[in-house]
């Protein structure tokens, strides 16, 4: 359990408010990495039933994510003009209403449509989550407090993980979607006790008395002038990145264990899994790090251990050394995940706050969903070593976009 120390009150925030805050969104990106994950597991359950050939199954996922990446946009502009509480709040129920839907279905056609809307509304979560615990933290700890959220994917997947293959079996797939609305319904009630951070109500208050015209349009503030296009840019590298290089890995490493070492699916699991323990801690030393040390220093960090974890651990053979390697290289190929949310809020100001991290993350989302793709074709016509090499070079590409790109902003006011 991780103990997470409240921020002292101050004029523009509450202990209980942050806190709030926190659990809120912490719970909102869990519920992203628990149903993905359960999804992957009750395919096999859903194509029986509904007939579904490879192709069509596999497409579920896709439009799931196609769907996150477009609610990631509409939600993210959404909340900056409407309020972070307020439209998390319609997020999830887009979500719960249509992942209810899901147990109904009755051929491939509907359920298609479900997922995607239900995706809709999973895909505003991580965006307006960050902004809402940046404003509401102060700033010595807001690295800190985004890298828990960024750790609620890792619970998510956690939970599904131990759960699915326990309950599937029970209550059947149609049974697991309508288990799905419960997160829902405890993050939406967690919600109804958030209020909107005093930084943002300021800022409504501004626009509602400004006239229309000249009320800040939110998309066009990640490119209003040259110094913002260059972050704006540097940052979509960063997220894409981090989620070419997530998926890629995490798609394929069972399959490489099975396959190269003859591991079993249950041996494959087991060290897959402490690649996501390495994950998990790397997203929560990141935190630390950031606010001690300041965001480019953690970023330069760890892409430079990403680089080299990847290479390494392309070369382990021994059970032993896959399993500590796995670990280690978790933490720096995921680790950074746990600053995204503190780097892009102070770049950006509350105006476009929300559709910043949004839009670059869901960039990035959409860039990463080429990651399986790439690792599986150049592991067919090569080798998994030589993908796995492939992915430790996109990493120098973060280290350049860090150097040049990205400016430090540690400690800042949010504007």
């Amino acid at each position: 359990m991780i103990a997470v120390s409240p921020p002292a009150a101050s004029a523009d925030t509450t202990r209980g408010h942050a806190l709030r805050a926190l659990v809120a969104s912490v719970l909102g990106y869990a519920m992203d990495g628990f149903d993905l994950l359960m999804l992957g597991f009750m395919l096999p359950a859903i194509s029986a039933e509904l007939h579904l050939s490879t192709a069509q199954a596999g497409s579920l996922v896709t439009w799931t994510l196609v769907g996150a990446v477009a609610g990631g946009i509409v939600f993210g502009l959404l909340s900056d003009r409407y309020g972070r509480v307020r439209v998390l709040s319609w997020t999830i129920l887009v979500f719960a209403v249509f992942t209810g839907l899901c147990a109904l279905a009755r051929g491939y056609t509907d359920l298609l449509v479900y997922r995607t809307i239900a995706g809709i509304g999973l895909g505003g979560e991580f965006g307006i989550g960050m902004a809402l615990v940046a404003e509401a933290w102060p700033a010595h700890l807001r690295a800190r407090a985004s890298s828990y959220v960024g750790l609620g994917w890792q619970l998510g997947v956690l939970a599904a993980a131990l759960l699915t293959p326990w309950l599937l079996p029970v209550i059947g797939w149609r049974g697991m979607f309508a288990l799905g609305l419960l997160p829902a319904v405890v993050s939406f009630a967690v919600r109804r006790r958030v209020e909107e951070p005093a930084l943002f109500v300021a800022h409504a208050g501004r626009v509602a008395g400004a006239p229309r015209g000249e009320r800040p349009r939110a998309l066009s503030l990640l490119v209003a002038d040259a110094r913002t296009a260059r972050a704006s840019f540097g940052v979509a590298i960063l997220c894409s990145v981090q989620n070419f290089g997530y998926y890629g890995l995490m798609i394929w490493l069972p399959a490489y264990l099975s396959h190269a070492f003859g591991y079993s699916l249950t041996k494959s699991g087991l060290w897959t899994a402490a690649t996501v323990a390495g994950m998990a801690l790397g997203i929560w030393l990141f935190g630390m790090a950031a606010d001690r040390f300041g965001r480019k220093p953690a970023f330069l960090f760890y892409q430079v251990g990403a680089v080299a974890m990847v290479f390494v651990y392309a070369h382990l053979t021994a059970p032993a050394a896959l399993l500590v390697g796995g670990a280690a290289m978790g933490v720096f190929v995921n680790g950074m995940i746990g600053g995204y949310g503190a780097l892009i809020s102070e770049l950006y100001p509350t105006a476009a706050r929300a559709t910043a991290q949004n839009v670059l993350f869901n960039i990035g989302r959409a860039v990463g969903g080429f990651g399986p793709l790439a690792v599986g074709a150049l592991s067919a016509r090569f080798s998994f070593g030589a993908a796995l090499a492939m992915l430790a070079s996109i990493y120098v590409l973060d280290v350049l976009a860090t150097l040049f790109l990205i400016p430090e902003r540690r400690g800042a006011a949010l504007e």
